[in-house]
């Protein structure tokens, strides 16, 4: 399988280093209104104090490199449970043996600020709650190591690799699966394992990676979890672009570019709300946008291009995620894409290339659900 990202370092290497450490040294900067957490016993320990007393735990699971994005969740968490935890911790069972896993922005310190000023706003807002209002605050971080998550065995990302992995199939090999085929078990097993470390009364996803959203409802039906998933809206920038952790890398030409992904499935969405139905009607209005993009782009030169290629662009089933011929109006469906962003084949003077000097590939994905109607 052809792979954008070249040059890597070894997993293992990665892995082995991530055994010591995945997220924060000690060194780095303390909370001061939330605890951390580094191993299971403590957090269990705070959690059953928590249950004692009568007090619910909407949890939110993060790799870090916090936006928006996230601390919409932790609002809306803060807005149906008395106590919040988040998780912040890089799994390295989601990216593959070709993925670069060390290039994954690690920013503890400013993960630390934000959550900090979110827990100040949301004491605010608990001093102004009416009685019976559910007014959270973030109460702890969970920020394990590699070895607390895996205990036995160290990570691994090959497909026949090693270790005790929770698989949702057939949903994990499809879309994203298609290109990444440990991806969803990584995520499966690392959510299974922050569950059961948490036990949380609900837990909170954005509607971005919605193909995550369905397998962790789906595993959660299917190992009878005791907790209830909150799928929240895509959180967007003012142009539409899906927030994501690794837009810092994207710098101001390929972000430019990268829209196209919002503006083909916009197009997409606009044919089914025009009254089409079929698969040729719907993905073609939005290739037509993706095609004539790259066609721009091809046209250009390479210091002034960003270039990019199509993984999918998906019509589906919205709880089997499979491939639809013809929109069901009274079910609707999920539209879903994933482009590839190349790095910058020329650099300029003074140009803001982002984080990495746009040599760092990008993967952006996105998607838009088309609401059932009468």
């Amino acid at each position: 399988m052809s792979r954008l990202v070249k040059g890597v370092r070894s997993f293992s290497s990665a892995a082995s280093s991530l055994l010591a450490d995945t997220t924060a040294s000690t060194s780095a900067r303390q909370p001061k209104s939330f605890q951390v957490f580094r191993d299971v016993p403590q957090l269990r320990q705070l959690r059953r104090k928590l249950l004692q007393n009568e007090r619910t735990v909407g949890f939110v699971p993060t790799m870090g490199a916090l936006h928006e994005g996230h601390i919409s969740l932790i609002r809306e968490a803060a807005r149906e449970n008395t106590d919040i935890f988040v998780s912040i911790y890089v799994n390295p069972t989601q990216f593959g043996v070709n993925e670069d896993l060390s290039s994954y922005p690690r920013t503890w310190d400013s993960d630390v600020e934000k959550l900090e000023k979110i827990n100040d706003e949301l004491a605010r807002v608990q001093a102004k709650a009416g009685p019976g209002q559910a007014t959270g605050r973030i109460t702890a971080i969970f920020a394990p190591t590699s070895k607390v998550m895996y205990p036995t065995l160290p990570p691994s990302s090959e497909i026949d690799g090693q270790g005790s992995f929770v698989t949702i199939t057939p949903l994990s090999t499809k879309l994203e699966g298609g290109s990444r085929p440990v991806f969803f078990r990584g995520v499966a097993t690392v959510c299974m394992k922050l569950f059961n470390a948490t036990t949380p009364d609900r837990v909170y996803f954005g509607q971005k990676d919605v193909q995550q959203t369905v397998i962790i409802k789906r595993m959660v039906r299917d190992f009878h979890i005791g907790t209830e998933v909150r799928i929240i809206s895509t959180a967007r920038e003012s142009d539409g672009l899906a927030l994501s952790s690794r837009n810092v890398y994207l710098g101001d030409r390929r972000r430019a570019v990268g829209l196209a992904i919002y503006r083909a499935l916009k197009a997409a969405e606009g044919s089914y709300l025009a009254g089409k139905t079929s698969r040729a009607d719907i993905l073609g209005a939005a290739r037509a946008i993706t095609g004539q993009v790259l066609s721009e782009q091809n046209a250009l030169s390479p210091s002034e291009r960003a270039l990019f290629e199509v993984d999918y662009i998906s019509l589906a089933d919205p709880e089997t995620l499979e491939e639809l011929d013809v929109v069901e109006p009274t079910k609707g469906g999920v539209l879903s894409a994933a482009l590839k962003m190349a790095p910058l084949e020329e650099t300029n003077a003074g140009e803001n290339c982002g984080l990495g000097d746009g040599k760092v590939p990008v993967r952006l994905i996105d998607n838009i659900i088309l609401q059932p109607r009468s």
